[in-house]
This record gives C-alpha cells, structure tokens and sequence, in this order.
C-alpha cells in the first residue's frame, strides 16, 4: 500500500501528553549515545531507543531522555529501536547545511522518523522535522504528541522563561522558574477573547539556554509548555488532536526548531524571526512616521469633546510630540462605525475637517478602531449575521470589555467590510494613521459557522493573519506612509499578525518591568530598529517614567489631559491626576527632548548583550549616531554597573539625563560605579586619539 500524507490538524488545548503522569513519571536508562551530531555548538545525541541528549559545546545541558512521543489513546509510544540512519549536505531557503536523517520502529506498527538539519547561518540551532507512520494493519488512534522534551538541568542560581502565549490575567512573558511552576501556553484561545501568540518557548540558566519553536507559517494550535521539576525545566512542543491513522498512513508534525544559547530570549526570538523572514513572513519597511512620538486622547475616555481634544492637542505640539490620536468614543458602536453625531453633528463633513484641524496644527491624525468586534443590537448584526464567528455549538465569540461579538477574520465579506473602513478613514477623512485595538485581535477560535463554507473550522485561526495583512495593504495603497499600530491588548503579540503592522505599543502594560520586557522581545522580533512605543506612559511605574521608554529604544507616548483632569474617563485616574501639571510639563518637555535629540529606536538594539533575568542591574543597550547608550534600571542599586559591546579605545562617558560627566573608560568591557534609584542612562562617545606626530 503506497503511503499517504496527513498533514496534522493541530489543537492542544491542553498539553495532555505533556502533563501525563505515565509520560512525566518515566526516566529513561542511561545509555552509551548510539549517534552523535554536532555543529560545533549544538550537539545532539540519540541512544538505541531513539531518546535524545543535548549538549552545549562541552556542556550537558539535559540528560537522555525520550524527546519524541506519541500518545495512542492512553498509552504513550516513547521508545523506538533504532533501524538506520542517512545523511549529508543540503541547501534550501535557510542556505546550507547539513542533515541527519533517523528511522525507528516500535514494535513493527509505529514507525518514527526523525530529520535534524544543522544550518550554517544559525550555529547552536537545529530544524526537526518528526512523522510517525502506520505500519500495522490497522488504524491507530493518535490522541497525542509532543516533539523536542527536554529538561534544561538545574543550576544552583535557577532558571527563567519565556512564553509566547496569551492569558486573560495579562502575565508577564519573562517569569522566574520557582518550584510548582508550570504554564500549558496554548497557541488558541484561553479566554473568549485572549489567545494567540509567538509559538517559542524559551528556559535560561545563569550559563546557558534551551529555545523550542515551530517555524510553520501558518498559526497552529499546539502548546509550548514550561514547567519547573525536581532536576530542572522541561520544555516541549506538543498537540492534541485526535487523528484516526490509517494503514500506511503518516501523520507529521509542524516544522520544529531546537536550539540551544547563551543569554535571556532575545536570541533565539532573533533567530526566529530571521528564520521566519526566510520562509517568506516578516514585518513591513517602516516609514518614518513611525517613530514620531505619540499623544493620544484616550486620557478623555470614550466621553471626550472636539473642544478638549483640540486644545489639549495644540500643547501636545508645543512641547513636542507629532502624532494625535483619537480614541474609543467617536463611533455609534463597535461593529456599525457610524459617526456619533453629538460629536459631528455634520457627519463625514465634521470628521473630516477635524482630521484637517490636526494637520494644519502641525501633528498627524491617528484613528482608533476595533476590527473583529460587533456589538448585540447593531445594523450590521441585524443585516449580516452571517459574518459572526460560531462554535460548534452555534454560539457567537464573546469579546469581554465591549460586551461585543467577534467577527469571522477567513470570512470574505467580513474582510471586504473593514478594506471598506480604511478607505473611509485613510482616504474620506484623511487621517494618516489607525490605532488597531482590542485583546481580540491576537487570535480567534475555530469558526464553525456553516455560511462561511470553511474546509475547516481551523481556518479561521490560521488566516487572522491575511486579515491583517489585507487591511494592511489596502492602507499602502492610500497611503504608503500610514501608521498602522496593532495594539492586542494585554497578549503576547502573535507573530503571524506581523506582516499587518508597522507599529506596536505595549499594548496595556502593568508596570515598567512589563514596558522593558516586551520593547525587548519585540526588538528580537521585528529588528533591533523595530517601531515600539512604550504605551501611555501614565500606565508605567509612578506614572512617568519616561526613563524606560527612552532605554530601551520605545518611542515615547502619553495621554495626558490639559489644562485640567477629565471629568470623565474609562480607566481610573491614579494619584494625582493625569493633567499635564506644570511640573509635568518641565519633565515631559526634557523627555520628550531627549528621545529626539537621540532617536534611540532607530538604532540598533543590542539585546544579546544583557540578560534580563540574572543580569543586576537590568541592563539594556542601544548603538545609535555613534555612540554607546546604556540604561540600568532598579529600584536601587549601589554598586558597580557593567558596560558592554564597546568599541576598542577610549570613551567619554555622560549621564544622559542630567547631563553630568561620568569620566572615561577603555573598550571593550568597562565597570563603573553606579548609585541610582529607578534608573541609570549612560551614553559612550568614542574619543578621537591625536595621531599626530
């Protein structure tokens, strides 16, 4: 019987295998390595049974144990004898390399097949490619999987994570491993309206890393988890669809990625976006106005007036901020996005002569705007009801804080319904730039409703991304130098979105450790010059701290009131007020400063350089306008502080926010002494030596 391919539909809403306790409870033996590849950084070896061991140079970084599994209704299929094993050079989108080939049997009725390729561009990683094929006489039940298992081994100082996925409490994405700590991170839906994410997963210790990933360019719905056990962190990849294996039949898994590292997660998230770049999905050029820095009307809430707006604005200007946006509160609803006529009374005539109003006070005009999302009661759920998401069992997709219903993103009316939007607001009203927003945005869940004829439910998760992209390029078309933010509020931004954006804030962030940890992922994400804001900065630590935008590289951003509070707002006020102060306003106008004498997000972010969990002091740097910029942060620190990635020969050394010379040092390693509450901003300028004789 020829052998058919089935490609996997993969779910994982839960990492069953990965959790089960006959899987978890099993040890392998250990066993003399029955083969051995290595790139010189990244070693792997596989014993007699088909477990692995992975190495970091001469460093042991797990023990052997079965890497690969299948789950076979209860019973999980772990260990495969070991038939052969091919291999040699190749050459493909990811440049060459060279591959291993492996092939193993459980008992004549499973068969796995493991391909690992080391790529000569990306030393320490290595790509997976995993199938299992029938090879009995009857079909198999496949219930589960899970791919690249590993326990990262424990380190006397412990470990850190990253995941990728979303969760409704708005978790950090860069937590301590402690005892007891465990996270499933599904790629779907963990909440009616969060999910979706980067699928990698990532554990440090103090010396070394272990990053798991896929590299399909589609979205799947498998689990990355991380949890923390007796010997160490255990990492993997794993799904959960039932599939139905016939006779002959191969089931494969997603393109896997494995690689081991030196440092917190910026390197193996640049790794994956250079991978990703490769197989064709990768974040747009970036136009200048990107890099403007930003204020926005949402301190007024959904209650704001034209009158306040604009008067705020022109101090906006005035102490040197170019984009104004206007927020939630324009629109009748979420879903009709018809004018509220309290606010323009003339329709399209006042909106577009308001948008007017703000260029020819010298700011652009940027637009909020909720796609996906349909309120109960609309004209546009009354005519077209078909363009709503349903579950299986016919229900709509709740979007919590609008009390709204999520549209179908692989649905083409709904698609051709919002291209409709941004030719309205890009091209009618002449704004220059959309504020795209709601935690709905980062994923969806499979549709099921029969007016949409999808081949599979699963469609609608993995073509959120062409939606993005197809609003993205109707923009363009306008407008090739519109801002468009996605702003998936309190998720982990889903990578697959990327090609749909050229700007991103961080999006609702709880503090400034949240504000850094995100501007650093991102900067591995899109690129080290990667157009990130720092959000409202009335939502970082104290409600100012400018300091953590400015170091990270974020482009500036507030939604401060003026001359006065709001009488009226959604979110609420902190200690004393959002209201631009004249206090404020002294510090707001010397950040503001700053951020463009240096436009530090246009240079290149050095995110391999510090580790932000065992570095202390946290440690960010930035090479840009030839110099080095160094920006530390704690609550206090009296101690010496590290400057790394200088150039060769002598630097001068300022405080960048008070200006106050800090001396000299030699590169390319120096150590200071730094006594600072907060926050330390260092910029290095390189001495030109005399060589005159």
């Amino acid at each position: 019987m020829s052998r058919r391919r089935l490609l996997a539909r993969l779910s994982g809403t839960a990492a069953a295998l990965f959790f089960a306790p006959p899987f978890v409870a099993r040890v392998a033996a250990k066993g003399a390595p029955a083969v051995r590849m290595s790139d010189g950084t990244l070693t792997l070896e596989f014993d007699s049974g088909l477990h692995s061991r992975i190495s970091h140079g001469n460093m042991v970084l797990t023990a052997m144990e079965p890497g690969e599994a299948i789950r076979l209704g209860d019973r999980v299929v772990d260990h495969f004898l070991l038939l052969d094993q091919t291999g040699g050079p190749i050459s493909g989108v990811h440049g060459p390399g060279r591959a291993h080939h492996l092939r193993g049997t459980a008992g004549g009725a499973v068969e796995k097949r493991v391909s690992v390729t080391f790529l000569d561009r990306y030393p320490g990683l290595a790509l997976l490619d995993i199938s299992y094929g029938n090879t009995g006489d009857a079909p198999l039940s496949v219930t589960g999987w899970q791919a690249a298992t590993h326990d990262l081994l424990s380190h006397p100082d412990g470990a850190w994570s990253f995941s990728g996925a979303s969760y409704p409490d708005r978790r950090d994405w860069v937590q301590r491993v402690v005892p007891g700590f465990g996270q499933r991170n599904f790629m779907g839906m963990n909440a009616a309206d969060y999910g979706g994410g980067t699928p990698v997963a990532v554990v440090w210790r103090r010396d070394a890393g272990l990053a798991v990933g896929h590299i399909d360019t589609v979205p799947r719905l498998v689990s990355l988890p991380v949890a923390g056990q007796p010997t160490g962190t255990r990492i993997a990849i794993a799904g959960d669809q039932p599939v139905m294996l016939a006779p002959g039949a191969t089931l494969e898994l997603p393109p896997v990625f494995v690689m081991v590292h030196q440092g917190d997660h910026f390197r193996p998230l640049d790794a994956y976006r250079r991978l990703m770049a490769e197989r064709g999905l990768k974040a747009p050029v970036i136009p200048e106005p990107s890099y403007a820095p930003v204020w926005c009307a949402w301190g007024y809430g959904r209650d704001f007036s034209i009158a306040e707006v604009l008067t705020a604005m022109g101090k906006a200007k005035e102490i040197g901020l170019e984009w104004a946006v206007l927020d939630d509160g324009w629109q009748t609803s979420e879903g009709d996005w018809k004018l509220n006529r309290k606010k323009f009374p003339r329709g399209d005539a006042d909106m577009k002569a308001f948008a007017d109003q703000i260029k020819a006070g010298g700011m652009r005009p940027r637009l909020w705007l909720a796609p996906l999302a349909a309120d109960p009661g609309t004209d546009l759920l009354r005519d077209h009801p078909d363009m709503l998401l349903l579950d299986k069992n016919g229900a709509a997709q709740n979007v919590s804080f609008w009390d709204a219903f999520t549209l179908c993103p692989a649905y083409p009316p709904v698609v051709d319904y919002f291209r409709g939007q941004i030719r309205r607001i890009l091209g009618d009203w002449g704004f220059e730039g959309l504020k795209l927003d709601g935690q709905h945005l980062n994923g969806v869940a499979p549709c099921y409703n029969p007016a949409h004829n999808h081949a599979r439910p699963e469609e609608s998760y993995e073509k959120l991304q062409e939606f993005w992209k197809a609003l993205y390029q109707e923009a363009m078309t306008i407008n090739p130098n519109a801002v468009i933010e996605i702003c998936p509020c309190g998720d982990s931004f889903a990578f697959h979105n990327i090609a749909g954006m050229n700007h991103t804030p961080a999006s609702d962030p709880t503090s400034s450790w949240q504000i850094r940890l995100k501007g650093k992922t991102f900067k591995a994400m899109m690129g080290p010059s990667a157009p990130f804001a720092g959000d409202h900065v009335e939502l970082s630590d104290r409600h100012n701290d400018f300091a953590t935008h400015y170091g990270i590289g974020a482009i500036v951003s507030t939604k401060f009131t003026w001359p006065h509070d709001p009488v009226n707002t959604v979110d609420p006020l902190p200690p004393g007020g959002i209201a631009l102060t004249p206090d404020r306003e002294v510090l707001w106008r010397k950040w503001i400063a700053l951020y463009r004498a240096n436009m530090l997000p246009k240079g290149e972010y050095l995110g391999g350089l510090y580790d932000i969990g065992f570095d202390k002091p946290e440690g960010h740097a930035i090479r840009a306008g030839g110099q080095m910029h160094y920006a530390f942060y704690a609550d206090s620190w009296a101690g010496p502080v590290t400057l790394r990635g200088l150039a060769s020969g002598r630097h001068r050394l300022t405080d960048s926010f008070t200006g106050r010379s800090l001396g000299t040092v030699s590169g390319p390693v120096a150590t200071i002494p730094g006594r600072f509450e907060h926050f330390l901003l260092v910029a290095a300028t390189p001495i030109q030596e005399n060589t005159a004789t």
